[in-house]
């Protein structure tokens, strides 16, 4: 649970670091964590692979009972094991999402900018993406409601929503969602919330909410996608789930991944129950951490003339507006600079980069010397 001890990832498999092995780049890109999991995951994994069988698995009461438990504790949420449908990852459920929900020509509809499989998503199904803009009023990235319901078609069928949201960081009020549970129920939509980050919220004054938390009605046409991934560094382990309580919703879900979608990793299970069972003290401790990151880092970019960084409210990650400049390549000026960034562009936003900020102390006081440092000279 010492955060300041650093582990070094170069050399080793971590796609996050391999992308630029041999050069003077440091990664901040890929969202994962540059933190060891929690002590207890890594004694589960040990103990499991003592046992030495390897074969196939599912999902036992131990993982089942874990996560209902986690839910409930740290959001308020009480669900029944039967709505967790279990998968190897939060992107196969997006797209599985739009597989069950909308048919060959129909409509998708998501805010922008947003986490990239949200963009190709519905493409891969051969169904149209309808995208509305966020804006950035007084501090905060929202949604305006008249720009949302002109944009809803008679053929749209399904809302992708982020929450919290990635790249822009917000955590979304009781008001907002409730008012786009309101949106979704005149137009017939489903909503396919993405949760992945629940666990991260770092503004003190905010909660986490599930949407389908909020009323009966609600839930009965979310699909919830979640993980123990983002909140304990485990993404390598690929251990995903839905939590879905209306049967007809579930069941069209599950058809949706039938022939396609493979089972979940058993270290993926063993993980995410030794994570909720003992990973709580580790959690707090590394969101103490990351609130520091994140104090350290706004006050850095907003003193650069021509950058601007709203406050993260939850996720690991910054959202930077550097479209006073006018740079054609961003990746590519950063990359310059030593600094490998997430492109907004692959977000639906233009001019903006994404940092990642979930690392060690020194390699985040490293790469603002080389942000300020090429900021200057640009």
């Amino acid at each position: 649970m010492n955060f300041e001890r650093p582990v070094d990832r170069r050399g080793s498999d971590s796609t996050k670091w391999r992308k630029y092995q041999g050069r003077d780049i440091l990664p901040l890109w890929v969202a994962d964590m540059d933190f060891r999991s929690p002590e207890a995951v890594v004694a589960a994994l040990a103990a499991r692979v003592e046992h030495g069988v390897f074969g196939y698995a599912s999902a036992g009461p131990g993982v089942v009972e874990a996560t209902c438990q986690w839910l409930e504790k740290r959001h308020g949420w009480r669900i029944e094991p039967d709505w967790l449908v279990w998968l190897p990852g939060l992107v196969t459920g997006i797209n599985v999402s739009c597989r069950a929900v909308a048919a060959s020509g129909e409509a998708v509809l998501s805010m922008t900018p947003v986490y990239p499989p949200f963009l190709k998503a519905p493409g891969f199904h051969d169904q149209r993406l309808l995208r509305v803009p966020l804006h950035r009023d007084n501090g905060r990235w929202v949604w305006h409601r008249d720009e949302l319901e002109a944009a809803i078609t008679a053929d749209t069928r399904l809302l992708l929503l982020c929450s919290p949201h990635n790249p822009t960081g917000r955590v979304y009020r009781r008001e907002e969602l409730l008012e786009l549970g309101e949106i979704a129920e005149r137009h017939d939509l489903i909503i396919c919330s993405d949760e992945i980050h629940a666990d991260l919220v770092l503004d003190q004054s905010c909660r986490h909410l599930p949407t389908a938390s909020l009323s009966p009605e609600l839930a009965a046409r979310t699909i919830t996608l979640m993980a123990p991934s983002k909140t304990f560094n485990l993404a390598g382990l690929y251990c995903s789930y839905a939590v879905i309580s209306d049967p007809a919703l579930r069941a069209r879900f599950t058809r949706a991944m039938a022939g396609i979608v493979p089972h979940v990793n058993l270290m993926g299970y063993v993980a995410g129950e030794a994570a909720y069972r003992g990973g709580e003290d580790w959690l707090a401790a590394c969101l103490d951490y990351l609130r520091g990151n994140h104090q350290r880092l706004l006050a850095a970019v907003n003193a650069c003339p021509g950058l601007m960084m709203t406050p993260v409210e939850a996720t690991y990650l910054a959202w930077i507006d550097t479209r006073e400049a006018g740079l054609a390549d961003l990746a590519g000026f950063f990359e310059a600079a030593g600094l490998g960034l997430s492109d907004g562009r692959d977000f639906g936003g233009e001019g903006f980069v994404r940092l990642n900020f979930a690392c060690h102390r020194d390699t985040l006081e490293a790469a603002i010397e080389r942000l300020q440092n090429a900021w200057a000279r640009r």
